[in-house]
């Protein structure tokens, strides 16, 4: 009887824990992101640029909930295309990292719609040490000679100055791969201007010699500048004069008191008088009128 009873539990629990089972299988596979999906990913490194075969890509199990927006799931709809941004092994490729269809391979595929690439002579000095890489921006600098005409004397001033702002690196020499990082001394770069950019270009490396200031890349902040110039370079300095040391003043001399004027008082004329004598007895007086 116990045996009994002992075997009715086990069946009653066994009958639980298939039902969890189920319910649990069930609700996972109702939860987002519990079905994959397959795209095509990159099987090695390819390089921007490249056209692209079926043969460079395969098929990937992939999260449903975390799909990439644009990605491919069968190979023939790349066949083609050409890659305007690298792709590492296992990556996807997306509709975002392809140049638009039609478009040729190499280095026309990189340039943006409406600019254009212009290619300038470099050096070790100019070419920032073989630091300026591809996807790197740069500012140009031009040093020339500017004309100035004080009054009716034309002459000539040397000046440097930044000319252009921010400009694009699409390849040194004829490498456009932008996964580079350590420096490599070319004899040219190649820049991605407007048009106008492109003229004002050509014009300075026919007037002047060209130099290239790497710049940070997320730094989108103006250069203003007025140019450097002999005389901001090597400003005149006025010699030091010393001051003229006070000279003492002399003493004021004692003013004599001024002597007194005589004053001369002119006597008056003395009046004209008629006297008589008049003799009044034994006296005798004299009286004038």
């Amino acid at each position: 009887m116990k045996n009994k009873r002992a075997l009715i539990l086990m069946a009653v629990a066994i009958l639980f824990g298939l039902a969890a089972v189920a319910f649990a299988s069930r609700w996972l596979l109702t939860q987002p992101g519990g079905t994959n999906g397959r795209i095509l990913v990159a099987k090695t490194d390819i390089s921007l640029g490249q056209r692209l075969t079926p043969e460079m890509f395969k098929l990937a199990d992939w999260p449903a909930g975390s799909m990439p927006k644009g990605a491919f799931t069968d190979p023939q709809q790349i066949s083609g295309r050409v890659l305007k941004s690298n792709l590492v092994m296992d990556e996807p490729v997306s509709e975002a990292k392809l140049a638009p269809a039609g478009t040729l391979g190499g280095l026309s595929a990189l340039i943006t719609e409406g600019k254009r690439a212009i290619t300038v002579r470099v050096n070790d000095v100019i070419g920032v040490a073989g630091f300026a890489l591809p996807g790197n921006y740069v500012d140009i600098i031009v040093s020339t000679q500017k004309d100035v005409q004080p009054g009716s004397e034309p002459r000539e001033q040397s000046i440097s100055k930044i000319v252009l702002e921010r400009i694009l690196v699409l390849a040194v020499a004829q490498e456009v791969s932008r996964d580079e990082t350590k420096p490599k001394v070319v004899n040219a770069v190649t820049l991605e201007v407007t048009p106008e950019q492109a003229e004002t270009l050509d014009l300075a490396r026919s007037v002047g010699t060209l130099s290239l200031a790497l710049r940070n890349q997320v730094d989108p902040q103006s250069a203003l500048t007025e140019g450097a110039t002999k005389l901001t370079l090597l400003p005149q300095t006025k010699p030091v004069v010393a001051a003229p040391k006070p000279v003492p003043k002399p003493a004021p001399k004692p003013v004599a008191a001024p002597r007194p004027v005589p004053v001369v008082v002119k006597a008056a004329a003395p009046v004209r008088r008629d006297c008589v004598s008049v003799l009044n007895g034994l006296r005798m007086s004299q009286e004038c009128f």
